[in-house]
């Protein structure tokens, strides 16, 4: 599948869409007004607007790959005892298969698998210089007694330190968020106006078959961001490996540690062939959120990947 920059091709047809609507008021209303148009903060707001629902599109066109619906990973789902969907892209040869396409296909919010692009974005806007800088927790109470310390990204990342990427974002600020966001294509890209929840609350929304398809351009070393500044994601989301193979990935447990939805993406490396994956369930209880792991390596291992 050819894969694009959704995110560069959106914001090319925006400043096309302004300067078409420029010229068109032009001829009607004169050069104040256009001025006007091009300027007032309203017109900005459309066309972010605009430069989302583009993304969300084109976003939606690279879905089209063959879907191979799974049969044997329902079954796996049923003997866990949870509700969700599983799937596996193999970039290769531009194919799907998984387990409930409808769902796999549905947008929910990101919790800490947006942590991901959140380091990826903190490193390139200069937030912080590398994934080993300590940042401030902020000397508040944590739902987790292990989040009430400094710690760097590297830490943060392998115990989904909510309060750390919270003054990472707080760095970044909302307006560079949004715009690298839109850059990436991800998900419905939209940041809101609370910077330190839009990933953990909404309105930021990804579903899995896009999990798998933005860690394929990261996997694949394509995203829009310094190699090296990629290398380092990289490393960080590495969690085990042995004789030719390697296993990268990140959990996520939306309203934790409450009902909500829990998360597992990553991708598998084998020799040179690699793929990328995703699951999600809806979480009732806290043993649910602690079958994501062991459930989706079931469901990777009865594809053969693992």
């Amino acid at each position: 599948m050819a894969m694009v920059r959704e995110g560069d091709k959106a914001a090319s047809v925006v400043v096309d869409l302004q300067v078409g609507v420029a010229k068109a008021c032009s001829a009607h209303r004169g050069r104040m007004f256009v001025q006007w148009f091009i300027d007032s903060s309203a017109t900005r707001c459309v066309l972010r607007s605009l430069c989302v629902a583009i993304v969300a599109l084109s976003s939606c066109a690279a879905w089209a790959s063959e879907w191979v619906e799974e049969a044997k990973l329902g079954r796996l789902f049923a003997q866990a005892g949870v509700v969700g969907t599983f799937v596996l892209y193999d970039a290769a040869n531009d194919r799907l298969s998984g387990f409930d396409r409808e769902r796999a296909e549905r947008r929910f919010v990101p919790a800490s698998t947006y942590k991901i692009p959140h380091t990826l974005i903190g490193l390139s806007v200069g937030a912080v210089s590398s994934v080993d800088e300590v940042l401030p927790y902020g000397g508040q109470a944590q739902p987790f007694p292990q989040w009430e310390r400094d710690m760097s990204l590297r830490d943060a990342i392998a115990m989904s330190n909510v309060a750390i990427y919270r003054e990472l974002a707080r760095r970044i600020g909302l307006q560079p968020m949004q715009a690298m966001l839109t850059r990436l294509g991800y998900g419905n890209a939209s940041v809101g106006d609370d910077i330190g929840n839009f990933w953990l609350k909404g309105p930021l929304m990804i579903s899995a078959v896009e999990q798998t398809q933005f860690l394929d351009r990261l996997r694949r070393d394509v995203l829009p961001f310094p190699a090296a500044l990629r290398a380092e994601v990289r490393d960080i989301l590495l969690l085990d490996r042995g004789e030719g193979w390697a296993l990268y990935g990140k959990t996520g447990w939306q309203n934790a540690p409450d009902p909500g939805t829990g998360w597992w993406v990553g991708w598998v490396r084998r020799d040179d062939v690699s793929y990328t994956f995703a699951l999600n369930i809806d979480v009732r209880r806290k043993a649910d959120a602690d079958k994501r792991i062991e459930l989706g390596k079931a469901c990777l291992r009865e594809l053969g990947v693992l």
